[in-house]
């Protein structure tokens, strides 16, 4: 490289400088010289070599002394370069007749340390012009030049807004550079999170290079513009009972960390931290909720629904009513949305809600009238009723002789609650028969049977007992050896009545009945019309008739 149309040697600071005698050694050559230039111009030699001897003499120059290396080829070498070597040195060869010279520039570089940013701000204030920090670059030659940067874009000088100043000193013993660049700056909002870095330039010897320091982050202040309530939760719906924490939040930096809150009902603002926790609320919690700042300048608003389930069930509890009476229940529901209603009866869910207008046994249970807010989790009411229906025993007596013709079968058929205890006894000695077998109590009802082979009449007495009444009912059964006309079983012994079939039996013994009559009329007429020697016997037919229903008039007043 040329300075100035010289040749100039390019050094690093701190590394040796190599600087070739530049001249072709002519013959008769006696020696060789170095030496430099004063600012004045006048010389200062510092090495000497003779091509004869071949010994080198090196002058006393403090600056050089212990540094200094000359080649035989005359290359002059300087260790641990400095800047004040950044001089005119010259080559000489000196004949008997001549003395040839050729000069060498020396410049010498020094790359600066990585720029930091110091005095840094501890946080920044909008719309305030402030100190943000200073970016040093240090040991720089030559001087170099510092930049700032915003988040990797240059930042230009702007009045009452970004201000820069630049300063660069030298230290007098190394001859180095420090450059100190302070920044000025007034942020924004939106300079929150920015990335504030600086760079230095400057000059090594193959040319313009940049440093940059390590990128710092403001902490940025700014006043809340914005206010907002929150109802924090675990749920999205709140019921009564529940907890409610309303947060309240500012937009501003730092955050404000007290606030008024406005609760229904009370006519002044409650100044709390950041949060504001009701517990157990009730239904009368419902309504507009407010926050603002101390100062009341900004204010948001939300609105809470205390969700709420009441159930009123009449009558509840354990009820105890006789047979036959009317009950009226009612489920009342109060809720904040439309409720779901259903019952159950002894863990069975009904169809339909329950309504007695006259009570029966199979009426007696536990019913449940329970009660959800489907929307609302957790929100369910129930309340139970118990249900005892009582009654007097209750007796109807059955006779039946069995296939075989050797016994009968005497069935006793009880309803009471509670359950009535069964004695038999029989006409004569009273003694209690205790072969009685008993169905299942179902409905409140049962029956008790036995079987019996009498060689003669004999009258049976059922009794049935609770704690309501003693009924007692007597039957007369013929001797096996006489034939009578026995009744049926009641087929309610198994206790599995089934309303329709009862109903359908009935209506067939009804129309078979009426029509056994029509019948039995029709073949009477004809009879009395084409046998009239038969008048005597039908006469004495009819006091026949006339006996037995005196015998059962007298039968029936001694079972009554």
């Amino acid at each position: 490289p040329l300075a100035l149309g010289l040749y100039t040697v390019n050094a690093v600071y701190g590394d040796t400088i190599t600087m070739p005698c530049r001249l072709e050694v002519p013959d008769g050559l006696m020696f060789g010289k170095w030496k430099y230039e004063m600012p004045n111009g006048s010389p200062v030699f510092i090495a000497f070599r003779s091509s004869t001897k071949k010994n080198v003499q090196y002058d006393d120059v403090p600056d050089y002394k212990d540094r200094l290396s000359l080649s035989e080829n005359y290359t002059l070498s300087i260790k641990n370069a400095r800047i004040s070597d950044e001089k005119r040195f010259v080559c000489m060869l000196v004949t008997e007749d001549d003395v040839s010279e050729e000069p060498t520039i020396v410049k010498v570089f020094k790359q600066p340390s990585q720029p930091e940013i110091l005095h840094q701000a501890d946080f920044l204030e909008t719309e305030k012009l402030q100190m943000l920090g200073e970016c040093v670059a240090r040991d720089s030659y030559p001087e170099g030049n510092v930049t700032w940067y915003k988040n990797g874009r240059l930042l230009q000088p702007v009045e009452e807004v970004v201000v820069i100043n630049l300063q660069k000193i030298v230290d007098k013993s190394t001859g180095l550079f420090t450059m100190t660049s302070s920044l000025q700056y007034m942020p924004t909002k939106e300079d929150a999170n920015a990335k504030f870095s600086c760079i230095v330039t400057y000059y090594g010897p193959s040319g313009q290079k940049t440093i940059q320091s390590e990128p710092v982050v403001f902490d940025v202040h700014y006043p809340t513009e914005k206010v907002t309530i929150q109802v924090l939760s675990q749920s999205s719906t709140i019921k009564e009972g529940d907890n409610i924490t309303l947060k309240c939040s500012g937009n501003g930096n730092p955050p404000p960390q007290e606030f008024l809150f406005y609760i229904p009902g009370e006519a002044e603002g409650i100044r709390s931290s950041d949060t504001y926790v009701m517990a157990d609320v009730r239904r009368n919690a419902t309504g507009e909720y407010k926050c603002s700042l101390t100062d009341k300048s900004m204010m948001d608003s939300t609105t809470i629904t205390v969700h709420y389930l009441d159930l009123q069930l009449t009558p509840s509890g354990e009820v105890t009513k006789q047979i036959g009476e009317a009950l009226p229940v009612s489920c009342t529901i109060s809720s904040s949305r439309n409720a779901t209603v259903f019952w159950i009866k002894d863990n069975t869910r009904m169809q339909t809600s329950p309504s007695f207008s006259s009570l029966q046994y199979q009426d007696a249970g536990n019913y449940i009238c329970e009660t959800t807010l489907q929307e609302v989790e957790g929100l369910k009411k129930r309340k139970t009723l118990k249900l005892i229906v009582e009654g007097k025993p209750q007796i109807k007596m059955t006779k039946k002789t069995n296939t075989n013709k050797m016994s009968k079968t005497i069935v006793c058929h009880v309803e009471g609650f509670p359950k009535p205890a069964v004695q038999w006894t029989v006409t004569g000695s009273g003694s209690i028969i205790n072969k009685a077998k008993e169905t299942k109590y179902v409905n409140g009802k049962f029956s008790s049977k036995i079987v019996i082979a009498p060689e003669e009449n004999v009258t049976l007495t059922c009794i049935a007992e609770n704690q309501l009444e003693r009924t007692v009912t007597s039957l007369n059964v013929s001797a096996i050896s006489i034939p009578e006309y026995d009744e049926p079983e009641d087929r309610n012994d198994d206790n599995s009545e089934k309303v329709n079939d009862q109903a359908k039996l009935i209506v067939g013994i009804v129309v078979g009945l009426l029509l056994a009559a029509l019948v039995a009329g029709v073949v009477y007429w004809l009879y009395v019309k084409k046998s009239k020697t038969a008048s005597k016997h039908v006469d004495k037919d009819l006091g026949n008739i006339e006996e037995n229903k005196k015998l059962e008039e007298n039968n029936h007043k001694s079972e009554t």
